[in-house]
């Protein structure tokens, strides 16, 4: 082959590894923001998955007409994908945020970007086989060596690269940059003599055109983030942080007199309100440090605020706190809103921090505790029901010492009763013998837990009245073990890891608030 037909086909087979590395990163995109915004991992991928694998199907076959016309065909497709594909996030985004039309937009955005990357493959042949003429099986295994290898590159480096360095509305408008300058350069240098002048200039004009809205856009993002954000909450936004776990937004306002109300929202659930997250606190852990207490894990609660009220009793000699995200734990650490909450709770002594998946730090931890505080976010994305599991709950069984207990928070009896007796029959499966109770904080409304221990024997659900408190008292705590007639006790099945009923049992009933 000669040097130039070769130089050109090593061209042509590096934008396709770039074009399939762009297209992979598109779809990845669009599946994490919709686990952002909405939850449901499995669904947001179902959804992304289904719709573009069909809309490429349909863009291979609206590509035949465009084979006579290969190149330009292609750089059209190009451009125009490099423009949907950057802009993709920050206009979901804004759909979420303004109009409330997010699946809809989901759809309409998906199948657009399949349609496009679908026509992708037909043309570049057609432009393989102009460059030098093979065999179809050849052509089509050089292709798709190159389509999968650059999705292999994409696929990578949207976790590791992308997402750290740039976050989700900048990767994406990078990612665009790239897709259009590759398109372009490929057509104007390599296929420039299939172009006529006014196809040049205007293929020419048109990538200028992309690239430069999508660095207007690179400089308009943390504007826009900053407006559609604040547009999701009624108070006023004071931090927001996106890490590669979860979103991590506070707000503050202020109320008559001199107080103020702190909340805390990750992925746009919320956590406490400072005004009441003391009742939320002391229903939790105070109930489980009746008896043997010295050694204490708490899992979840990165906020430090169940840690606070751990170290109310002098005799706790080591709590252990199991966190996922530390940058929850440095706010928690260094955050002046969070330290004059939990007052300086992670700064103690007796604390030990570990930022470590809870489910593989109890799998390969032997230590055994007193007392465990499962503080865990509510299970309503498929990140977070594994942790309402019997296998889950098992792993803390094994780490339980003779005497000890176990409290959950598992939600609203009220609001999510399937969900909240679901929590108690996995806790049973996985051998722990429960006692519910619920209490009212504000913020949240009825709100439950799970007071449990290894046997046959429930647990008494009672409190220290040694330890001073703002909320609870034995009175309180009798009343909590009473359910209304209209919230009764459900019989429902375990969830496990292999089937998350939890999951689905959420994000139904919390739909209808």
């Amino acid at each position: 082959m000669p040097p130039l037909r070769r130089a050109a086909r090593s061209a042509l087979l590096a934008v396709v590894f770039i074009c399939a590395a762009c297209g992979l990163v598109y779809e990845l995109a669009l599946v994490t923001l919709g686990s952002y915004l909405i939850g449901n991992t499995a669904t947001q991928a179902a959804i992304v998955l289904s719709v573009m694998v069909f809309a490429m199907g349909m863009g291979s076959l609206a590509a035949k007409p465009l084979q006579n016309h290969a190149a330009v065909g292609f750089a059209v497709i190009e451009l125009v994908l490099a423009l949907l594909g950057g802009l993709s996030v920050l206009l979901l985004y804004g759909a979420f945020a303004y109009m409330s039309l997010y699946t809809q937009a989901l759809v309409v955005v998906a199948f657009l970007l399949g349609l496009l990357i679908g026509a992708e493959i037909p043309l570049l042949m057609v432009m393989l086989q102009r460059i030098r003429a093979q065999s179809a099986g050849s052509a089509v295994a050089d292709l798709f060596a190159a389509d999968y290898v650059g999705a292999l590159v994409g696929g990578l480096a949207f976790p590791f690269l992308l997402l750290p360095f740039l976050g989700q509305i900048r990767g994406a408008l990078v990612v665009g940059m790239v897709n259009a300058v590759a398109g372009a350069a490929l057509v104007l240098i390599v296929f420039r003599r299939d172009l006529g002048r006014v196809q040049m200039a205007a293929v020419g004009a048109g990538s200028v055109g992309v690239v430069a809205v999508l660095v207007a856009a690179m400089f308009y993002a943390s504007t826009f983030e900053v407006n559609a954000r604040q547009a999701l909450y009624r108070d006023p936004i004071v931090l927001a942080d996106r890490t590669t776990i979860q979103d991590i937004v506070m707000t503050n306002r202020s109320l008559p007199g001199n107080g103020s109300d702190t909340r805390l929202y990750l992925n746009g659930d919320l956590q406490f309100s400072s005004v009441d997250e003391y009742r939320y606190h002391e229903a939790l852990v105070h109930p489980a440090l009746t008896k043997a207490r010295e050694r204490v894990l708490i899992l979840g609660g990165g906020d430090g605020l169940a840690m606070r009220e751990v170290l109310k009793y002098p005799d706790v000699r080591s709590v252990h706190l199991v966190e996922l995200d530390p940058r929850m734990t440095e706010l928690a650490r260094n955050d002046p809103r969070l330290t004059e909450l939990n007052g300086h709770a992670l700064a103690d002594d007796r604390v030990t921090v570990v930022n470590e998946d809870a489910f593989a730090w109890l799998r390969r931890n032997s230590e055994m505790f007193d007392a465990v505080i499962v503080d865990m976010p509510d299970p309503d994305e498929s990140a977070t029901a594994k942790l309402y599991s019997v296998e889950f709950y098992g792993l803390i069984r094994a780490h339980l010492a003779p005497d000890a207990r176990i409290v959950v928070q598992a939600g609203s009896p009220y609001f999510a009763p399937r969900s909240f007796w679901c929590i108690g029959e996995t806790l049973a499966e996985a051998g722990i013998t429960t006692e519910a109770y619920h209490v009212d904080v504000p913020s949240f409304g009825d709100w439950g837990f799970f007071l449990g221990a290894a046997g046959d024997t429930p647990p008494a659900v009672e409190i220290d009245p040694a330890i001073p408190l703002r909320f609870l008292s034995p009175e309180e705590l009798a009343a909590a073990r009473t359910f209304p007639l209209d919230r009764p006790r459900l019989q429902m099945p375990a969830s496990t890891l292999m089937q998350p009923r939890i999951l689905e049992y959420s994000q139904s009933e919390w739909s209808a608030y």
